[in-house]
């Protein structure tokens, strides 16, 4: 079966799609291309259908790659039988097929193999055999007692030990109380007695045990990293019968043989020493990585949400970054998110200058038209609140907003910052982010390490290169179904874009700063570097707003325009035409004819064709529009006016596994656990819903939130 076959199958979709996608990743296309402008092709198969078959197609070429290494090594050896060589060319995963080059892997120096050397495999075999005879088990020993193995307990201990690691290393075995594991093991800790959990981090897990199928993601990676920690300490048990059943469908002891308590011996060692711990480790790999997938997985849905966050248009922002010994750094940006004025204010202790920040923030809002405030959530968030709130009271145009300012600091001493804003101190560029970030969350957030923004669960446990390739993937997605506007756009912004990357990106504002905007879309061809597979994989992607060519501020590909002039002739509208005018024609040419009967006369696809219209309508529309806007405030609550029965709406900030963290505009955000949700009710980063105050616990600084009935 060939790879799109088997992937085809594992994901059940079309192999005929399937095929294509593969054909058109091995050509170097990329999934954001794939997804929107080879529709045709791929059966409109979507960018996470996409990645998950690309993600699969990795990982059976490595598979099949290990398989043939693992062939070799055994055929080297001499030892690859017909039959083995069908086993291994027939297994299915990597765990399989491991299990079956047990036996044959190079080891490092065991008792089993020093036995070996002693001459004591034909003993084992005896035992394996259960061989029935009148003999005692010293007389079938005897023979095996030489210079090197004194004594007949020294030659039974050694053929044991042969037994032993032929009983581990058989494959059948291995997966059989591999199965039993993950399906009846149960996982324990405990709290190591010396070690020093002074915050009773993992206190819930000092006395834990749960069946492994039972063990949600977000409890595993709590346990691994209590354990690498050395504050808890982490078995997996395996009930007596299932590893002894497992192994006596094998292996079986003959009471007939004399040799039978020598086996039974063998099988205990087997299972204590090598064969059980191995399993523990196998389980623990396996429940880990996919508690790290999970992980990943709501990291990824987060920064989705938090990157799709609507920009807020048309503001001139004066951004706070709050602090108490070093100030409050200002920072004032224009609707276009240019600098205008930054300074420094002391409202709170020590310095306690409040009446004077109170002057001095009125007079920027008067100079500046400011309509907005927005505050970093960082130290002393909730003080600078109050001081936001008190202006806002006296002025019915200006509201504030809390902004989540997590990687604004390491914005602030990256080499981008320092190229962007080189006047400045690294400590107003965070305060210049946070205002940025409110005009346009996803052209901001891209110069960030993913990583660094704030919005994952355990997020320094898991594997932190797939942790990377998936948010790389997510801010990807985000940015090219968003669009760029390639002469207004950052190095950080553009490199995201299909087909670009970081050294392209950097040529491509070279040119721009050297040159002037850029007049069109086929003026990029004359960046170094940009050739014409670039060209198709970014073209589309990139917008130049009254430029040469109305449709280059479209999403419409370069090679789709015929088309779409075509579609506009047959509307009766010119291509200078306003959406406004060409929407209405564009209707009822859709009313006119059936869109596959335009499409074969126009020689192209129904996808396409669809897209083509939506994006003649609604030229280069920006899919954040459609969402709802952040929520503004003019006043400030405190945990002590707070009382259950409560209704608020709140601002999500952070999703994980047991619920939903909400800033409902106190200094402490609120929990709204997933038991008080209802089933079907899926909230994401950014979201503003309504919620009820369950319960206020002022010392803890802790907020039980509810689903409002």
């Amino acid at each position: 079966m060939s790879y799109p076959e088997r992937i085809a199958s594992q994901l059940q979709l079309r192999p005929l799609p399937v095929n294509a996608a593969v054909d058109l990743l091995d050509s170097g296309n990329t999934i954001p291309f794939i997804a929107r402008y080879r529709q045709e092709a791929t059966g409109s198969l979507d960018e996470e259908q996409l990645r998950q078959i690309q993600e699969l197609l990795g990982k059976l070429r490595a598979l099949d790659e290990r398989r043939q290494t693992i062939v070799t090594t055994i055929n080297e050896q001499g030892k690859l039988t017909p039959e083995l060589r069908q086993q291994l060319l027939a297994a299915a995963t990597l765990t399989e097929l491991e299990d079956l080059y047990q036996p044959y892997k190079p080891k490092r120096k065991t008792r089993a193999s020093m036995a070996r050397e002693k001459g004591l495999e034909p003993l084992a075999q005896l035992i394996l055999q259960q061989l029935q005879t009148r003999q005692t088990v010293e007389e079938i020993a005897a023979p095996f007692v030489t210079e090197e193995v004194p004594t007949i307990e020294e030659a039974l201990a050694g053929a044991r030990d042969i037994v032993a690691e032929m009983i581990s290393d058989q494959a059948q075995i291995r997966q059989r109380v591999r199965e039993k594991a993950r399906q009846w093991g149960l996982l324990r800790a405990e709290k190591i007695e010396e070690a020093a959990d002074e915050r009773a981090v993992y206190q819930l897990y000092y006395d834990f045990q749960m069946r492994v199928e039972r063990v949600r993601p977000h409890q595993i990676l709590a346990i691994n990293r209590g354990e690498a920690e050395k504050v808890l300490r982490v078995h997996v048990d395996v009930a007596e019968k299932d590893w002894l059943l497992s192994m006596r469908s094998v292996v079986r002891p003959d009471a007939r043989s004399p040799l039978s308590g020598q086996l039974q011996d063998a099988m205990n060692d087997a299972a204590q020493r090598l064969l059980l711990p191995a399993i523990e480790r196998d389980v623990r790999r396996a429940f880990s990585e996919t508690a790290e997938t999970h992980a990943i997985a709501v990291f990824a849905e987060n920064l989705r949400n938090l990157l799709r966050q609507p920009p807020l248009i048309g503001h001139t922002v004066l951004a706070l970054d709050p602090g108490f010994r070093t100030g409050c750094k200002v920072a004032v940006v224009d609707v276009t998110g240019k600098v205008l004025e930054t300074g420094v204010i002391y409202p709170h202790p020590p310095q306690n200058r409040r009446e004077e920040s109170l002057k001095q923030l009125a007079l920027w809002v008067k100079r500046h038209h400011v309509t907005l405030i927005a505050i970093g959530n960082g130290t002393a968030s909730r003080e600078t609140e109050q001081l936001a709130a008190e202006l806002t009271r006296s002025l019915d145009f200006l509201h504030y907003l809390i902004v989540d300012e997590a990687g604004a600091s390491v914005y602030s001493a990256s080499k981008l910052a320092k190229a962007e804003l080189p006047d400045l101190d690294v400590t107003l560029r965070g305060a210049v982010s946070i205002a940025r970030r409110v005009q346009d969350p996803l052209a901001e957030l891209v110069k960030i390490d993913p990583k660094s923004i704030g919005v994952g669960l355990y997020q320094h446990d898991v594997n932190q290169k797939q942790l990377s390739e998936a948010l790389t993937g997510v801010v990807e997605t985000v940015v090219n179904r968003v669009g760029v506007d390639v002469n207004t756009a950052s190095p950080a912004l553009l490199t995201y874009v299909s087909g670009i990357g970081p050294k392209l990106a950097e040529k491509i504002v070279a040119q721009r700063e050297k040159h002037g905007r850029f007049p069109n879309r086929q003026a990029l061809l004359a960046v170094n570097g940009l050739g014409s597979k670039a060209f198709e994989q970014c073209a589309g992607f990139l917008r130049i707003r009254d430029g040469d060519n109305p449709l280059d501020a479209s999403a419409i590909h370069p090679e789709s325009y015929e088309v779409a002039t075509a579609v506009l002739r047959a509307a009766g509208v010119p291509l200078t035409a306003p959406p406004a005018e060409r929407e209405p024609a564009l209707a009822a040419l859709r009313q006119k004819y059936f869109l596959s009967q335009l499409a074969a006369e126009l020689n192209t696809g129904v996808p396409t064709l669809t897209d083509i219209f939506d994006q003649l309508a609604r030229p280069g529309r920006d899919p954040r529009e459609d969402l709802p806007l952040p929520m503004l405030r003019s006043d400030v609550l405190s945990m002590t006016d707070l009382l259950p029965g409560m209704r608020l709406n709140g601002t999500v900030r952070n999703v994980v596994d047991f619920g939903a963290f909400i800033d409902i505009g106190v200094k402490q955000d609120g929990l709204l656990h997933r038991s008080q949700m209802p089933r079907n009710a899926q909230v994401g980063v950014g979201d503003v819903v309504e919620v009820t105050i369950l319960k206020v616990d002022v010392e803890r600084k802790r907020i039980g939130l509810g689903w409002p009935d």
